[in-house]
């Protein structure tokens, strides 16, 4: 698979997709999370109302509706996946070894759903 930034992606990210970022954010709720699910738009820096220098990316994914969006940095987009079914938002297993012995438990999902 190619990376993402090798296809031209004004063109074939459109529909529903779950994207995940490189970094952490805060989404509309308060809340910190690493994935972001909904309609997505590609949009140049003209919707930052700046125009952003070389160092900068210069396209962003606008994730959700005209409502309730996120603005992604083209840069940050690590993963996207088309999926038109909304992902699972209710708490997932998972695991640590941090004491040399497995521990398993349950938390929450960090996955924002922007509709």
């Amino acid at each position: 698979m190619l990376p993402l930034r090798l296809f031209n992606h004004k063109q074939i990210m459109k529909g529903k997709y779950l994207i995940t970022t490189d970094c952490w954010f805060f989404a509309p709720d308060g809340k910190q999370y690493k994935s972001v699910w909904g309609e997505v738009e590609i949009v140049s820096d003209a919707i930052l109302g700046i125009k952003t220098n070389v160092r900068s990316s210069n396209w962003f994914a606008k994730v959700g509706s005209d409502e309730n969006h996120l603005i992604i940095a083209g840069c940050q987009i690590h993963y996207a996946c088309k999926s038109e079914n909304k992902p699972n938002t209710e708490r997932v297993d998972d695991w640590s070894n941090t004491t040399g012995k497995l521990e398993e438990y349950k938390r929450p999902s960090n996955i924002y759903i922007a509709e």
